[in-house]
């Protein structure tokens, strides 16, 4: 009976081994991700300031006064991804959120793309905005320290 054992372990043991060893495979590569998803309160500060940022930008440009702080609420992600900003590691990320600005009653559902990079100390978070090109190859950043 022990060769039929055998013969019939040989026969099953690689059809099985095959998916275990991929899992085995792959399970590194998941927690590899690097950089977690930030904190809420991260998130919702980088996409104030990312507002504000734009806001005087062109209020600036039109010769205005900029409306204040917005309300951020509702933050959604729906991707994350690691980057390279500059020589330091980021997280790309993009979905959706809700804002208003201040003494407006409306509140707006909009898209977003953020970028963030972690304190050298891991302890801080900045927003990163892509501001141009050198030669067409390396991205030039401008970050911003986000309030902790």
């Amino acid at each position: 009976m022990l060769p039929a054992l055998r013969t019939l372990a040989q026969r099953l043991l690689p059809p099985l081994l095959s998916p275990l060893l991929c899992l085995l495979l792959l399970l590194p590569i998941s927690g590899c991700g690097g950089v977690g998803q930030p904190p809420r309160g991260v998130l919702l500060s980088a996409l104030a300031l990312q507002i504000q940022l734009t806001q005087g930008s062109i209020a600036q440009s039109l010769g205005l006064e900029p409306d204040g702080v917005p309300e951020v609420s509702r933050v959604r992600v729906s991707e994350q991804q690691a980057v390279a900003i500059g020589e330091a590691r980021g997280l790309r990320l993009s979905g959706s959120f809700d804002w208003r600005l201040p003494g407006d009653r409306v509140r707006v559902d909009s898209p977003f793309e953020l970028y963030l990079q972690r304190g050298e100390r891991g302890e801080s978070w900045r927003l990163a905005r892509p501001s141009g090109a050198i030669g067409g190859d390396t991205q030039l950043w401008l970050t911003d320290p986000l309030p902790s």
